[in-house]
């Protein structure tokens, strides 16, 4: 079946009822196809659950609360981070030449 637009934005619900009874429709603008309307198919069953079993790996600490400057960072907070073990930044440098 091939519909215009006008006639598919007036009659939706009966070309909807066509689709899923098994048509394929047609939308034309000015007799030119642009688009096609098909019925859904329904998925085919249930799926299993544990069927990816053994193929799949959750790290124990999966669900474990986040360190506070990763959380600080959802709440766009800046939490200081502490500087490195051993003083090699500008800081130690600037501490150096003055000794």
């Amino acid at each position: 079946m091939e519909v215009n637009v006008h006639e598919a934005k007036t009659h939706l619900s009966r070309i909807l009822r066509r689709v899923t009874a098994g048509e394929e429709v047609t939308i034309s603008r000015a007799g030119v196809p642009v688009a096609k309307m098909v019925a859904v198919v329904p998925n085919a069953g249930v799926r299993p659950l544990g069927a990816m079993e053994g193929q799949i790996y959750i790290a124990d600490d999966f669900d474990a609360p986040l360190p506070d400057h990763i959380l600080a960072g959802f709440y766009g907070k800046e939490t200081r981070r502490k500087g490195p073990a051993h003083a090699t930044g500008r800081k130690a440098a600037r501490k150096r030449k003055r000794a």
